[in-house]
C-alpha cells in the first residue's frame, strides 16, 4: 500500500467544505483505506470555472460566502482502492448522474 491522494475542486462555503469532507471520511472505512492527511487550499486560477458555473445555474443567488478551494484528501491504501474511494465520492458529490440538473457543490475532480 502507498500514500494516494484524492483531490477535488470545490466551490462551497463551509457547510459545503464539510459536507464534501464528510463524503469522504464516511466512504473511506469501508474500504480498508486510512486517511493521513487532508488539506483545503485556494487555488489561483485552476478552478475557476467553478465559480463561473455557479453563477450560469443560480443567476438570481449571491454566492455568498462561497469560494473555490482545492480539497486534497491523502491516504494509504492500494490503487484499486483509491479508484473505488474516487468512484464513490463522485457518486456521492453528484447522485444525479449524466442527467441534467444543479450539483449542490459545484466541483471537478483530478
Amino acid at each position: 500500500m502507498r500514500t494516494r491522494d484524492l483531490t477535488f475542486g470545490l466551490y462551497a462555503d463551509a457547510e459545503g467544505l464539510a459536507w464534501a469532507r464528510a463524503l469522504v471520511e464516511n466512504a473511506v472505512p469501508a474500504r480498508s483505506a486510512r486517511i493521513v492527511g487532508v488539506s483545503e487550499t485556494s487555488p489561483v486560477d485552476a478552478y475557476d470555472f467553478l465559480a463561473q458555473q455557479w453563477a450560469v445555474e443560480h443567476p438570481a443567488r449571491s454566492s455568498g460566502a462561497r469560494q473555490v478551494t482545492e480539497f486534497r484528501v491523502r491516504l494509504v491504501c492500494s490503487l484499486r482502492t483509491r479508484r473505488l474511494l474516487r468512484k464513490a465520492v463522485i457518486a456521492a458529490l453528484c447522485p444525479e448522474g449524466a442527467a441534467p440538473h444543479t450539483c449542490r457543490v459545484p466541483w471537478t475532480a483530478l
